[in-house]
């Protein structure tokens, strides 16, 4: 998997701002539901499952336009430890009790424990989420992120998680 998750949360991220937040201020403040995200995770490099993730996502209680910032960590089986913040963006198909989608990008550090090599410290993490809100505002999804450094480095092979989520929201 290359960047295309990026890309895509770069494109619609910003269209969706365009179209549905302008006339009240692009970027105008607003309040969301915060809470904590926990994911269990198979870690994918270069097409093989190499091992398992935990994933641990604070997201803040305002939007600002489209945009909910957002903090993350994960840690792996092989002492491989990720942590970074950036913004997540979310479709809901109905109210709550219902379907969503949600593109993240969160630019962060990545340490390397005893896993792969991923080219360098900074290392961003693109995800999308698909999954049911329900009526008490807990999140359960399927979601699939892509790592990598957007060719900074010389070395740029990227990884890939593949989990099950459960978000908490008050």
């Amino acid at each position: 998997m290359n960047g295309i998750l990026a890309v895509l949360f770069t494109i619609l991220g910003p269209t969706m701002m365009w179209t549905n937040y302008c006339e009240t201020g692009c970027l105008a403040r607003s309040p969301a539901d915060g809470g904590w995200t926990v994911s269990a995770n198979s870690v994918i490099f270069e097409g093989a499952q190499i091992g398992n993730e935990l994933f641990v996502r604070y997201d803040l209680d305002h939007k600002l336009g489209p945009f909910q910032p957002t903090f993350g960590a994960s840690v792996t089986d092989t002492s491989d430890v990720w942590i970074g913040n950036g913004a997540n963006i979310e479709w809901t198909f109905g109210s709550r009790d219902a379907l969503f989608l949600e593109l993240s990008l969160m630019p962060g550090f990545y340490f390397q424990g005893n896993g792969p090599d991923l080219g360098g410290i900074l290392e961003a993490r693109s995800g999308i989420a698909l999954g049911y809100e329900f009526q008490n505002g807990g999140k359960l999804a399927v979601s699939f992120d892509h790592r990598s450094n957007a060719d900074i480095y010389s070395t740029n092979p990227g990884l890939e998680t593949l989990g099950v989520r459960y978000t908490l929201r008050f």
